[in-house]
């Protein structure tokens, strides 16, 4: 069969994503710290765009505000592929339009979004002190230990191989020879850095751990000694009677030490967190005001754009310094640029509205009454109801918050699964893991429930559910077995 080259015609259809839609779903799933970033590098960037001063912002008259809304008429039909799309993956660009008017636009996308006033926020802390970490606590009172100088180094060292539980992970042999340290002296210090504060640092494991916790206690320190020596698996499983039996003491002396061991601290690197508190700032809010839930977007902190007038009047031909067709290309580039920008923000700030106000919708129990009454919902739910791709919903609502009178709660937390009910429309997953902590915490702790009797518990309140899933959903919460919760004092 011989080999030939020939020219064919097909017809097919395809989506293009241009770089304007990429920056568009990329804007999308930003979140509101890194939209800031982001904009405030196109500012240096691109020197069409201003950020306008608050005494130049101006009302948007009333027929661009119409044509905001005879826009999202007509990009509805798009919006499944990211909102953005039209007629071969371009926006249709108007050839008169005010920019510097439309600006506004997109801190109000349309009549129904109330405007932003900062006054209405809800108070929350904003500042933070720095913490003393785990180190610089260790490393103070090796200061003050009064020891050599080899002492000292030997000690720092041994300091920065700790973790941040406390715990030295690594062989006193291997620190001596890789150090060139005696071992004597390396053992020497460790035994003076774990009297130091917090009591158990500076140990290989649990058990030297609350060992080393035990200086502190008198007559009763030989038993909690043993018991932590011999009886640390016992303990665990709250098999009292098998300690009581192997150390030949009374189980009440048993109870009682066991109470004592239970809290000692396992961790004691545990308060020194050296990490710096991350306070989340709501990209939307949700208040009610008489019988209606308001929201708000969050526009504080975000730029307000608009095009720079030198270059209009530059491209306009008002400006008549510059005419050279390379210049004005250059402007006409970053003008494009810079109007596309301000059109994704305002299609970003819109899509989360709709978003939030498909869930609010939703959620009015879960609003009014609390966990108990959330309605379990999925992407889908939300994609049909305003008329977008799921992707477009998972997108708006990743890394996003919304402040609502039962607290703050991401995005993504109001979609969850469906657990079956007898009532009819099933109930959320959230709302049984809710269930099953109240359960828990109103159990008699002698007596523990378990993972069968929460579930019997469930069904009597029209819940069906599996014993297995409610050990998953246990787990999720991180309780402990029924076995591990019993306390016999």
């Amino acid at each position: 069969m011989p080999i030939e080259l020939k020219q064919s015609m097909k017809l097919s259809q395809q989506l293009v994503i241009t770089p304007q839609l990429q920056q568009a779903i990329k804007l999308l799933q930003l979140s509101r710290l890194e939209l800031v970033e982001m904009v405030q590098e196109e500012l240096m960037e691109n020197p069409v765009l201003e950020e306008a001063a608050p005494e130049e912002e101006e009302e948007v008259p009333g027929d661009v505000a119409k044509e905001i809304e005879s826009e999202e008429g007509s990009d509805k039909s798009h919006e499944a592929q990211n909102e953005v799309v039209a007629n071969n993956g371009e926006l249709k660009e108007p050839k008169e339009f005010d920019w510097e008017n439309y600006i506004g636009t997109y801190n109000a996308p349309g009549d129904e979004a109330r405007s932003f006033n900062p006054e209405d926020l809800p108070a929350f802390e904003n500042t933070a002190t720095k913490t003393t970490t785990l180190v610089e606590h260790l490393e103070w009172q090796l200061h003050m230990a009064n020891l050599t100088e080899e002492e000292e180094e030997i000690g720092a060292t041994l300091i920065g191989l700790m973790d941040d539980n406390g715990y030295l992970t690594t062989e006193l042999e291997e620190i001596a020879l890789k150090n060139s340290f005696p071992l004597e002296k390396v053992q020497r210090t460790l035994k003076v850095i774990q009297d130091f504060d917090p009591a158990g640092v500076g140990a290989r494991d649990l058990k030297e751990c609350l060992l080393l916790q035990t200086r502190f206690f008198g007559t009763e320190r030989p038993i909690l000694e043993t018991m932590i020596r011999d009886c640390l698996h016992l303990l665990e499983r709250k098999d009292f009677l098998a300690i009581a039996r192997k150390m030949k003491i009374p189980l009440e002396t048993v109870v009682v030490m066991a109470r004592v061991i239970g809290e000692m601290e396992p961790k004691p690197g545990r308060p020194f967190d050296g990490e710096a508190p991350q306070y989340i700032t709501p990209d939307v809010y949700v208040k009610k005001v008489g019988n209606e839930y308001i929201i708000i977007l969050n526009e504080e902190g975000l730029p307000r754009l608009h095009i720079s007038a030198f270059y209009k009047n530059m491209l306009s031909g008002e400006n008549n310094g510059n005419k050279e067709s390379e210049a004005k290309g250059f402007v006409e580039q970053k003008l494009k640029k810079a109007i596309w920008l301000i059109k994704s923000i305002h299609q970003r700030q819109r899509t989360i509205y709709r978003v939030a106000k498909c869930i609010v919708d939703t959620q009015q129990d879960f609003l009014e009454k609390g966990m108990n009454f959330l309605h379990p919902m999925i992407l889908k739910d939300v994609a049909e109801k305003i008329g977008v791709h799921e992707s477009t919903v998972s997108r708006a609502t990743s890394n996003k918050y919304i402040h609502t009178p039962q607290g703050l709660f991401e995005l993504k937390f109001f979609f969850n699964s469906r657990v079956p009910s007898n009532e009819g429309d099933g109930i959320a997953a959230e709302t049984v893991k809710e269930k099953i902590r109240r359960l828990v915490e109103n159990e008699n702790a002698k007596k523990p429930l378990s993972d069968k009797e929460l579930a019997d518990l469930l069904k009597a309140a029209n819940i069906n559910i599996a014993r297995r899933t409610v050990a998953k959903y246990r787990e999720m919460l991180g309780i402990l077995p029924s076995s591990r919760r019993r306390q016999l004092y």
